[in-house]
């Protein structure tokens, strides 16, 4: 399955909707698109992975990655995500911890 990538802005914040896989072939994709993002000024972005079906080690690194790219700029990066097997991961990891985490679009672009 390939991944899909829509970016949207919601008052002032970016918003990427994710769709399918994110694994070692996909993630250099939404890699690019949170760089892109950046290099265009968005430090506020929110990765909405409702649509994901599939999360390896590669995108969770892709995900750091983006915060830490945001960060250098004082900015953000919040995940939408309901998905208990995808929730699971994070709080293995211990990445729940550094990721602030919405079960919806809504309160992550109000907030």
């Amino acid at each position: 399955m390939d991944l899909t990538l829509a970016t949207r802005e919601v008052d002032g914040r970016a918003v990427v909707a994710v769709g399918g896989e994110i694994d070692v072939y996909t993630a250099p994709k939404l890699r690019d698109a949170i760089t892109e993002l950046v290099a265009q000024g968005a430090y506020d972005i929110i990765i909405d992975l409702e649509a994901v079906e599939f999360l390896d080690s590669t995108g969770l690194g892709v995900l750091v990655g983006g915060l830490k790219k945001v960060r250098a700029h004082n900015g953000s990066l919040e995940l939408v995500c309901s998905q208990e097997r995808l929730l699971k991961i994070f709080r293995i990891t211990g990445l729940a911890k550094v990721f602030v985490i919405h079960d919806s679009i809504d309160p992550a672009v109000t907030n």
